[in-house]
């Protein structure tokens, strides 16, 4: 049985916008490890799932996809997000 991951996706580290941060993302745990290509030494497999992710507008949403097509799955909760206040004339203290 094919085992999945359920998480929402992390903010761009190259960047300060939030965008699309509120989409959960569904994905499958690889079922075989990768193997150097002996022609070309490129990593690779024939496990196909490793190529498919599925984008949710919830959380909810996942948790239902992967229960009606039976899928083992686990939610991995958002990280809290952290305000660092701060006002520019703390620069000068």
């Amino acid at each position: 049985m094919p085992t999945a991951r359920i998480y929402q996706r992390p903010k761009n580290a190259m960047q300060s916008g939030r965008a699309r941060t509120d989409a959960w993302v569904l994905d499958f745990a690889p079922a075989e490890a990768k193997q150097p290509d002996p022609l070309t030494g490129w990593a690779g497999s024939g496990d196909t799932r490793d190529q498919l992710r599925l984008g949710f507008p919830t959380q909810e949403a996942a948790i239902a996809y992967a229960e009606r097509e039976g899928l083992a799955f686990t939610v991995i909760a958002a990280p809290e997000r952290k305000l660092k206040l701060q006002a520019y004339a703390d620069n000068f203290r």
